[in-house]
């Protein structure tokens, strides 16, 4: 969404901020800016920023009034996506086909504000949406296979030496778990039952045992773009950290099995996607079979919170979200040895 909400006034701290320490970046500037403001997120504060004069666009992100539950003891803070964002740049993420928006500032006196290039693309829900409209998902499978690329570069340019610590990401579980029940009507004996397969998970020593990555945190269809052919770009790093591998792929195996749900009722519809998916980021591992079979082993637990944690959001219908519950423990189920 883009909703226009006026110009930033001559007079705001903001457009100084632009005018000096951002804008000269991008262009010359040969007059006093004129900035128009859109929003560009309903359930954070995001805006987009564009100057009239000289047509430059530039995203800004307030962190001041954006704290909340999260799935990662990542620091959220303007400078940690900074220095994020510039990090996976000088790794190698400057250029296409995988491409991590440039920063241009951070300013902790205004609202702990981060700003960034405006990097535009095709969300992952639109290409899903257009070969469910045409039948025909010959893009989506290619886009998926970008996808994968970008996670698995991300993943192996920054792997080891330190295991992975499951129970941070098993107490966000629980976390996850007990807002549906005080918040969104789950009962009691399904939580109960919800938390009781979570912890099952850590009995397993698969959990505990690969080497922690650097992951993006929160690998949803909205913080990855896409261009032309298999070209990726990410825009938000805000939830990076050091984890589980499967902690991404788990996230967009469960977020695509969530836009196949949503459109047709049939979460066996994503079954295909999240494969090629898996199949195709294994691909980038010298030993694709042994990597395909640890990934998909360990997708479970991950998968299964995924769509619990789609199931908090305050917009879905009530008989929707009890969808995405009840898969969740198919799913959990399903995966204890």
């Amino acid at each position: 969404m883009r909703q226009y909400i006026g110009h930033l006034a001559p007079t705001d701290p903001l457009q100084a901020y632009l005018r000096d320490a951002v804008l000269p970046q991008l262009a010359d500037v040969v007059r006093e800016p004129r900035f128009r403001v859109f929003r560009v997120s309903a359930v954070s504060d995001v805006y987009l920023y564009e100057d009239k004069w000289t047509g430059c666009r530039v995203v800004g992100k307030f962190y001041a009034r954006a704290r909340g539950l999260n799935g990662s003891n990542a620091p959220q803070s303007a400078r940690s996506e900074y220095d994020g964002l510039a990090y996976l740049r000088g790794l190698g993420f400057d250029s296409p086909p995988d491409y991590v928006a440039r920063p241009l500032g951070v300013n902790a006196g205004l609202g702990d504000l981060l700003v960034t290039e405006l990097v535009e693309g095709e969300q992952l829900d639109a290409v899903i949406e257009a070969g469910l409209r045409d039948g025909r998902f010959e893009r989506l499978y290619r886009k998926l296979g970008g996808l994968a690329r970008f996670l698995a570069r991300l993943h192996n340019r920054a792997a080891g030496p330190e295991r992975v610590d499951f129970a941070p990401t098993q107490g966000y579980f629980d976390r996850v778990v007990h807002h549906l029940e005080q918040h969104c009507g789950l009962g009691a004996k399904r939580a109960a039952r919800l938390l009781a397969l979570g912890h099952a998970y850590a009995s397993e020593a698969a959990y505990w045992q690969d080497l922690r990555v650097l992951v993006h945190g929160d690998a949803t269809p909205s913080n990855f773009l896409f261009g032309r052919g298999q070209d990726v770009f990410a825009i938000d790093l805000e939830r990076m950290h050091r984890d589980d591998r499967v902690y991404d792929v788990g996230r967009l195996c469960g977020e695509l099995k969530h836009c196949f749900l949503r459109a047709t009722g049939d979460p066996a519809r994503a079954e295909p996607f999240i494969g090629h998916f898996l199949w195709e980021y294994a691909g980038h591992f010298p030993d694709r079979e042994p990597t395909f079979a640890a990934v998909t082993g360990r997708l479970p637990f991950y998968l299964g919170l995924t769509l619990l944690r789609i199931a908090r959001n305050v917009w879905l219908d009530d008989a929707y979200c009890r969808s995405l519950v009840h898969e969740a423990r198919v799913v959990l189920s399903g995966g204890l040895s």
